[in-house]
């Protein structure tokens, strides 16, 4: 059995009927779409789909800033001021 990561979920077919309709009544929330009771897709609004590529950068930038911190001790000081 599939996890569905939604609060809402319908068939392909009735998906192929009205998508304009499913995203109306979804509002802010995903929708899986499913092909043989099985997760085939899942529409989100842009909203959403913004704020997950913005987490995914976050994450990229938290995994950098590790490396980072990992290599101070061989970091070299410099004065701003006289630069």
């Amino acid at each position: 059995m599939d996890v569905i990561y939604a609060d809402f979920s319908i068939s392909m077919s009735e998906f192929k009927k009205n998508p304009a309709q499913v995203l109306r009544t979804a509002g802010e929330k995903p929708v899986a779409v499913l092909n043989h009771n099985r997760p085939a897709f899942y529409m989100v609004p842009p909203k959403l789909f913004e704020r997950l590529l913005e987490e995914l950068a976050d994450r990229d930038l938290v995994s950098i800033a590790r490396q980072r911190l990992a290599l101070k001790d061989a970091a070299v000081e410099v004065d701003i001021e006289k630069i």
